[in-house]
């Protein structure tokens, strides 16, 4: 039987040393606001996952619903600004 033990380093590559680039940060920078946006709408899900959902809840969750969309709308829009057109 062979031993793998070199060859297990060129297998299992370790990704841990490498930091993200300027622009991946810069990209979850941009993003940030439609991911506050979701943690805050996971939030108010996660509260009504063992109760009856009252009319505050349901406010709650209206909300967070298009505090969601409006981010993600604002991102696309910025995008769309941003990207040249195509002819």
């Amino acid at each position: 039987m062979k031993h793998i033990g070199a060859l297990q380093a060129l297998v299992t590559a370790d990704h841990s040393d490498h930091e993200p680039t300027t622009a991946e940060l810069d990209a979850i920078e941009d993003e940030m606001p439609v991911i506050a946006a979701e943690v805050e709408l996971l939030d108010a899900q996660i509260m009504t996952l063992d109760r009856p959902v009252t009319e505050l809840d349901a406010r709650r969750l209206r909300r967070a619903r298009r505090k969601v969309l409006a981010a993600r709308r604002a991102l696309a829009n910025r995008d769309g600004a941003i990207s040249p057109e195509v002819a």
